[in-house]
């Protein structure tokens, strides 16, 4: 649950780089207010679940591992994972190493969270 946790802090921490990253002070002031508003707002959600997650990882790793609600928590992180792996390829198709750095990355969350499952 260690690494799993990791993952998601590391998500956490690079989500919240996202306004110097990629420049939305400037950026984003070229979209119409509600898609500025939208994409910030999603993005300060997934900061939240990706720094939830893991919490519960460091906090409760044998509960997580052990119990049908916890390993309902790790298919569903699973599956995220998954999903926005599949997302990368439709939404994303730009042949880059950072682009492919991260679709590892998704690939490795989908990963650590699904083992537990087979274990």
């Amino acid at each position: 649950m260690l690494l799993a946790g990791l993952h998601s802090a590391g998500f956490a921490l690079f989500h919240a780089a996202f306004w110097k990253l990629f420049g939305w002070k400037h950026e984003l002031r070229k979209l119409a207010l509600p898609t500025r508003a939208i994409t910030q707002i999603l993005n300060l959600r997934l900061i939240y679940v990706f720094a939830g997650i893991a919490a519960l990882c460091f906090l409760f790793p044998a509960e997580i591992a052990g119990t049908p609600l916890g390993r309902g928590l790790l298919a569903f992180m699973a599956l995220f994972w998954v999903g926005r792996t599949i997302e990368q390829f439709v939404f994303l198709r730009v042949n880059h190493p950072m682009v492919h750095a991260l679709t590892a990355l998704f690939v490795l969350g989908a990963a650590l969270f699904a083992l537990p499952l087979f274990g």
